[in-house]
């Protein structure tokens, strides 16, 4: 086997550059989804129901996706036709969603639409994502393998900042940031507009500067025989039957702080909206203001995160490094309930952003290390994607009784959050790595 060539700085980023663009819809899916839902009529204790559609697509579509692109050869490469098409249908969908209340439907009707445009945005989102994984498993050694993981956590929390402020810059330069019963803000119209225009020119940007390596090649650097015969021949269950103890392991940590931050995304607004505005009438100012801070507040979130993802690289131990990530995650999930002020709202969420940053970066470094030899890489990672989506459907079928137990006010369940992550740090603990012992730089 051909060992794998040194990628310039530019190479790297390049085959990163459109995660850009798909994390810019993601963050505003993620920011927007249950204040679009709560603000078309959704009861709080259903909220979480309406975020079960986005991992179920993701688990089901991931595995596709990386198993046909396993058996793809075309002129244009065998991951980026998915990517290309995952982002058309992307902007497409983004300019239907946020105009699920404003098309004279009821409210039940409007619901629906919004849930089947829901699902469509967000199979397309992960088409258009899982390629950039793959192409860093296809094409990256095992020295650059965690810097290129870097840049794409870099471009990922930067489109997340750009996508989570959209809200309140569109509010600030005038764009109305209320609107009538049922019907989604203007300021979060316009929003998924330009989220749009700018996701498909990234992902044009990366189609045109990258160039896959060709069956051959690709044998060649990935120690297979014959690529079609070889690839052709996987099926999802015997794979699993053969993934390293390393792909279970690190599985079990992406459990809870998956689980972790689903609660985040769904219960973040209407848990601001009550300690510092005072408010849980979703058709108020106060509750629309506190849906804009939101995303202001997943902004500092994700810029945390990249502060925090230069200094990862300085610690010796990557097991540490990990488990340490998401014990500081866990105080600032802690800190959210007491704090009132919305200013101060930025350091727990910069603390959680510390917890991002590792959940970005270590989960497929060690993965996608383990599974050399074992081939059928965009397969792997396709299925690994379960460990992400898995915990989030079970947190979202389980979220409403949770928030019942907890005692019905939304802000408890940050605390919730706080529990599942340093679960999740004890549980990086059972990760054996023998070929990484520290933090690529």
């Amino acid at each position: 086997m051909k060992t794998k060539p040194d990628l310039s700085f530019w190479k790297l980023w390049n085959l990163s550059f459109g995660f850009f663009g798909v994390q810019i819809a993601y963050a505003l899916q993620s920011a927007n989804i249950s204040r679009i839902f709560a603000t078309l009529g959704a009861d709080p204790h259903n909220l979480s129901y309406f975020w079960i559609l986005p991992p179920l697509m993701g688990i089901l579509v991931q595995p596709i996706v990386g198993t046909l692109s396993d058996r793809t050869w075309t002129r244009f490469g065998r991951r980026i036709p998915y990517l290309f098409v995952g982002a058309l249908v992307a902007v497409l969908v983004m300019c239907l969603l946020p105009n699920s209340g404003s098309l004279g439907l009821s409210v039940g009707a409007a619901m629906i639409f919004g849930l089947i445009a829901l699902m469509f945005l967000d199979t397309s989102i992960n088409m258009a994502m899982q390629p950039f994984k793959m192409l860093v498993g296809d094409m990256v050694n095992e020295k650059q393998k965690a810097k290129a993981y870097s840049i794409q956590s870099f471009l990922c929390n930067s489109g997340s900042v750009v996508g989570f402020l959209f809200p309140f810059i569109f509010t600030w330069l005038g764009v109305q940031n209320i609107a009538e019963a049922g019907v989604v803000p203007d300021s979060v119209i316009w929003s998924f507009y330009v989220g749009a225009a700018i996701l498909i020119l990234c992902v044009i940007y990366t189609t045109i500067k990258v160039k896959e390596w060709n069956p051959q090649e690709y044998a060649q650097y990935n120690g297979v025989q014959n690529v079609d015969e070889k690839e052709d021949k996987a099926n999802w269950i015997a794979l699993l039957k053969k993934a390293p103890s390393t792909f279970w392991k690190v599985g079990l940590v992406q459990f809870f702080c998956w689980a972790a931050f689903l609660y985040m995304w769904n219960y973040t607004t209407g848990a601001i909206a009550e300690t510092v505005w005072d408010t849980t009438d979703v058709k108020s100012e106060g509750f629309q203001a506190a849906g804009n801070w939101v995303g202001v507040l997943f902004a500092i979130q994700a810029i945390g995160s990249v502060i925090w993802a230069a200094v990862l690289p300085q610690f010796k131990n990557t097991k540490f490094a990990y488990a340490i990530s998401l014990v500081i995650g866990a105080v600032g999930f802690a800190l959210v309930p007491f704090i009132h002020d919305q200013y101060l709202l930025y350091i727990p969420f910069v603390l959680i952003g510390c917890a991002w940053a590792a959940m970005l970066a270590m989960p497929f470094t060690f993965v996608t290390n383990a599974l050399q030899g074992y081939g059928h890489m965009g397969a792997y990672l396709g299925l690994f994607n379960g460990t992400i989506c898995v915990p989030q459907i079970v947190a979202a079928l389980l979220g409403g009784v949770v928030l019942s137990l907890v005692g019905h006010h939304q802000y408890t369940m940050m605390i919730v959050s706080a529990v599942l992550l340093t679960l999740g740090a004890c549980a990086v603990t059972v990760i054996r790595d023998k070929k990484t012992t520290s933090v690529a730089k």
